[in-house]
């Protein structure tokens, strides 16, 4: 029985040790003999460079520029020096420690990034040092380059989505699908200690990435420069728009921020900085999103709609002796000016009296004060208020003009027309947004019709959106511009035009001021205007926050901005340096 015990012991241990013998051939062979037996397919993306971006002129604003990201795959980290690849990496041993956490956490197996747009000559070192960083590599990065310090909120930044970056905000987001190109691939074959042995099918599986399309942009680098310039210290904002095409020469908002602080690896942190800020908001974009009251820039357009339904002999007189009186003995007052106005004085002067008797003989024509306000309200949204006007941005503002129901609601006890007064001189309850303000510049400027504002001049191998070159016409014929024209110009060249004394020798620029009220603090300063006063070249809308009447900060600024695009230089340098020197944030 011991016998047959023993014999039975020693049969088992003879297979036991064949099969370790066998299984010892077996990853012999797999890992020295043949290690392409046991391999498998592995696929790695490869990220497409992103198109360049150029000004109306030419001139390079976005570009590419080769960086390197460590990167880790955690199954294949073993002991290695985390003081020297921190000091590589410029990294914190406790944010190393998190970085390498959360690849952990995301997989094993999978390649994760822990550092990002390493320096070259860390990047270079890392590489010399790989041997000792096990699982560790470097992977060559296409990153944005912003080629200017300025026009941040056009420009926009990028973010991380699924380990590439995307576009955010600005033209990187509303061009992301032409900017982004299309990723590539790379696939080849590793063994079971995931080293690489080779391409599958010589590479005939492989994928080139190919790169975005370059696109120009309808932008004035220049102008764009000097714009920011003189908003510097400031609260709020500037566009300026050919006539002529709706392309948009220049976009400022202030307080901004340098689009170079969104990239790299001090992006995040930037980020949040700027997030942070809820006093300047230098994210918010308030040249698309920012809501203001229209105010006397909405005379023009009352004018030209009491021109069109015929309530409105444009040179008949209104007496002003400084307001205008309404319900129950209210006035509403009126600036000092020579007392009889007909249509041309009034808009020269801003007359808030001869507007409300404008307004006021506007209703009379109608059954009921519900007819007139409607069809007000149809000529005002023919001038793009009250809509996102269908722009190239993929942020903004509407505006805000009531429906009659909604001033039902407001006013309970039934309205009239005085009841509403303020929007004669456009105040109250009505909004809009700069952008709107200098499209509605541009329309004047074209008689009558206008361009969609956008920001896109041409894409590589593609056409623009057709909606972009066609007109979008006004309810108003265009034999009634010619008077609120000429009553523009007086603006700058009447020594009682409410713009006096900020025009430009040799060009004619048709303006009008506006003061909106602000019950938060000190009024708004408006100007629009454009020039020349035929064959215009350039239609502006500048809103300052916080800076008193019109002609104390956004004339001069618009001014100047006119003169700086159509001479290419500035004769009143005066002006110019109190602009830019003004500090209207941080007043004493």
């Amino acid at each position: 029985m011991n016998n047959h015990l023993r014999n039975r012991a020693s049969v088992i241990k003879k297979i036991f040790l064949t099969v370790v013998i066998i299984l010892i051939a077996k990853l012999f062979n797999m890992q020295i003999i043949n290690p392409k037996e046991e391999s498998h397919e592995r696929t790695i993306k490869q990220e497409a460079a992103r198109g360049e971006v150029y000004d109306r002129n030419g001139k390079l604003m976005v570009s590419i520029q080769a960086s390197y990201d460590l990167t880790v795959i955690p199954s294949e980290v073993i002991e290695f020096d985390t003081l020297r690849l921190c000091e590589l990496t410029d990294l914190s041993i406790e944010d190393f420690r998190i970085k390498l956490k959360k690849a952990k956490d995301y997989s094993k197996y999978k390649e994760s990034i822990v550092s990002e747009q390493l320096p070259a000559k860390s990047a270079a070192q890392i590489k010399e040092e790989l041997n000792s960083f096990k699982g560790f590599d470097t992977k060559l990065n296409i990153s944005r380059n912003y080629n200017v310090d300025i026009a941040g909120h056009i420009i926009g930044f990028l973010g991380k989505e699924n380990e590439y970056m995307e576009g955010r905000s600005g033209i990187e987001l509303s061009y992301e699908e032409q900017l982004k190109g299309k990723e590539g691939a790379k696939v080849f074959l590793v063994d079971v200690l995931n080293i690489p042995r080779g391409s599958v099918d010589n590479g005939d599986q492989d994928i080139d990435a190919i790169q975005g399309k370059d696109i120009s942009i309808t932008l004035d680098i220049d102008l764009q420069e000097y714009s920011e310039k003189l908003m510097q210290n400031k609260i709020g904002a500037i566009i300026a728009i050919e006539p002529s095409s709706g392309e948009i020469l220049t976009l400022v908002s202030s307080p901004t921020y340098n689009p170079k602080d969104l990239t790299g690896r001090e992006r995040s942190k930037n980020y949040n900085l700027l997030c942070n800020d809820t006093i300047n908001k230098p994210l918010f974009n308030r040249a698309l999103n920012g809501i203001y009251p229209p105010a006397s820039p909405l005379k023009i357009v009352n004018s030209l709609i009491a021109l069109q339904e015929g309530s409105l002999n444009k040179n008949s007189h209104v007496a002003c002796n400084g307001g205008f009186l309404y319900g129950n003995n209210k006035i509403l007052k009126c600036h000092k000016h020579p007392n009889l106005v007909n249509l041309r004085d009034a808009l020269t002067m801003s007359c808030n009296t001869y507007f409300c008797n404008l307004w006021e003989s506007f209703y009379i024509n109608y059954n009921s004060v519900y007819e007139g306000y409607d069809i007000w309200k149809e000529h005002v949204e023919s001038f793009g208020f009250g809509n996102y006007l269908n722009n190239d941005f993929k942020s903004g503002q509407k505006g805000y003009i009531p429906e009659s129901s909604h001033l039902d609601e407001k006013f309970p006890f039934k309205w009239q027309a005085s009841t509403i007064l303020s929007m004669s001189i456009g105040q109250g309850e009505l909004n809009c947004t700069p952008i709107q303000m200098a499209n509605l510049s541009a329309t004047i400027a074209n008689r009558g019709f206008y361009y969609i504002p956008h920001i896109i001049k041409e894409i590589e191998n593609d056409t623009i959106p057709l909606r972009f070159s066609e007109k979008q016409h006004t309810s108003i014929e265009p034999q009634h511009f010619e008077i609120v024209i000429d009553g523009m110009e007086q603006v700058l060249e009447n020594i009682n035009g409410t713009a006096f004394g900020h025009g430009v020798k040799g060009l004619s620029i048709c303006g009008k001021t506006g003061t909106a009220q602000n019950p938060h603090g000190d009024d708004h300063s408006i100007f629009i205007a454009f020039a020349p006063k035929e064959n215009p070249k350039i239609a502006i809308a500048v809103y300052v926050e916080n800076a008193g009447w019109g002609s104390e900060w956004a004339a001069p600024i618009a001014t100047l901005i006119i003169e700086k695009y159509l001479n290419k230089t500035i004769s009143r340098p005066i002006p110019e340096k109190k602009m830019i020197n003004g500090n209207l944030i941080n007043k004493e």
